[in-house]
């Protein structure tokens, strides 16, 4: 049996894509992702149209994606996140279908629940074998984990692997089996793994955000939850990272050890792994190339798809054993719900990830967030767009003070009691706006340009273009 063919478009060919079907695509390559690009643009030279485009997210580097809609190729796109290039676009309202968007845990359960069928799935691999044995953590385009691409592999009707590293059959140490792939294509290059970099990676210097980090470690730290097997999920922000930072100075001054770190893994959560905080980590996707040579060489380090990571169709996820989860917000309402798929005239230039998995299934869910950002406050009467309900936020720490939602009355007291500036969020609102002024908002348009899933697979809210645009 041969499963190698001689080019994308005899792939495409061959898997019997026709008007109408949906393609599917993974982004542990991010920024520095060919594939989506090289295989519409050749489905496009095909004569192929009225697409769906299910993509785990999508970057600037995928702006041809435009013309394609444009060109009535793509007439629906589902994913989790969109970068603000092209989301700035997709505001505009080009689209003639609404945007879906997912959870990094939502959109592999609608996959397996049949939802959202895809009929052809292409997985950029960093190496694989000529029967589709492949993995992510090893060549010159190495990325790490591939836990986003195992709900495509395993539900699509037809599987092609892309790779610019073909070895020797059968690979070592696969991350996706070739009983699953259907077709393997070698080209040049499937991606820059530079590109898979997110944000800087790197701890903040800035005084306001040190000072957001060390008292999101003190939450922590009061919180009752880091003892002996405590478990821990941040995001690759620099306040963020400086949190880390800050927590495992706590953890080694106590000598706690937790038993897992979760999520899109930087170097410093690999830091925290060797230096004896976590005996494991378990990892959706890698940050940086740090994260990359870790998991390529520790097994303490744990490749784990997206169903096993936040999938609420799965019969257990690693998210509802999470004990603190540290997130981002573009805005904050009084009402604790949280916006991170627009900015705060709304402009789509996010989306939830697994914002909002970690939030419903954490113990903890904090935000850190400046009062303001370019003179807009954070927090607001309501969000432009609920990414993650309040429900599931339990508190919010900036310079200013430190809002717990009304929800949690043990948090409160435990923080106060430790001499944290624990304040209402509505004077934190208050506060802010005496510094920034009310803002002025750009109106919503008529038009729903996008749709927002939640954890809970429900359509939560819904993006209107903006009036203007």
């Amino acid at each position: 049996m041969n499963k190698l063919v001689n080019s994308i478009r005899e792939a495409i060919s061959l898997s019997g894509l026709k008007d109408g079907m949906t393609v599917s695509f993974h982004h542990h390559l991010r920024n520095g992702d060919y594939v989506l690009n090289m295989v519409m643009d050749e489905i496009a030279n095909m004569g192929i149209k009225d697409l769906t485009v299910n993509a785990s997210s999508l970057f600037d580097t995928h702006m041809p994606l435009v013309g394609h809609i444009k060109n009535g190729v793509v007439t629906t796109v589902m994913t989790d996140y969109i970068a603000a290039g092209l989301g700035r676009e997709f505001s505009r309202g080009i689209m003639k279908n609404p945007i879906q968007f997912r959870t990094h845990g939502g959109r592999p359960a609608d996959i397996a629940l049949g939802k959202t069928p895809i009929d052809v799935a292409f997985i950029a691999a960093p190496a694989s074998d000529s029967m589709g044995n492949c993995s992510g953590k090893y060549g010159k385009s190495a990325c790490g984990s591939l836990g986003y691409a195992y709900a495509d592999a395993m539900h699509a009707k037809k599987v092609v692997v892309i790779t610019d590293n073909l070895v020797s059959y059968p690979l070592e140490d696969w991350s996706i089996s070739e009983d699953y792939v259907d077709f393997v294509v070698t080209v040049d290059a499937v991606g820059d793994p530079k590109g898979i970099v997110s944000g800087t990676t790197k701890i903040t210097r800035d005084p306001v955000g040190l000072v957001m980090a060390q008292n999101a470690a003190k939450v922590i730290e009061a919180s009752g939850l880091l003892k002996d097997g405590f478990s821990f999920q941040t995001g690759a922000g620099g306040a963020s990272l400086a949190a880390a930072k800050f927590l495992k100075d706590i953890m080694l001054r106590k000598g706690i050890q937790g038993s897992f770190g979760l999520g899109g893994i930087t170097g410093y959560m690999v830091d925290m792994l060797r230096s004896g905080c976590f005996q494991k980590l378990m990892d959706v996707q890698c940050f940086d190339l740090g994260a990359v040579e870790s998991i390529r060489t520790d097994s303490r380090h744990q490749e784990i798809s997206a169903m096993h990571y936040a999938s609420p169709a799965a019969k257990s996820a690693v998210v509802d054993s999470l004990d603190v989860v540290i997130l981002g917000a573009t805005e904050i309402d009084t009402d604790f719900n949280v916006n991170v798929h627009t900015d705060s005239n709304g402009y789509i230039m996010g989306g939830s990830g697994g914002h909002s998995d970690t939030a419903a299934g954490s113990k903890l869910s904090m935000i850190i967030a400046p009062m303001f950002r370019a003179r807009l406050p954070i927090v607001t009467d309501r969000v432009n767009c609920i990414s993650t309900p309040g429900k599931d936020i339990d508190v919010l720490v900036t310079q200013g003070g430190i809002a717990v939602n009304p929800k949690n009355i043990e948090l409160k007291n435990n923080l106060i009691a430790a001499g944290l500036n624990v304040v209402d969020i509505h004077d934190l609102k208050e506060k802010t706006e005496r510094i920034t002024g009310k803002p002025h908002r750009l109106p919503k348009g008529d038009k729903i340009v996008a749709e927002v899933i939640g954890h809970d697979l429900s359509i939560q809210d819904y993006i209107y273009n903006v009036k203007g645009e």
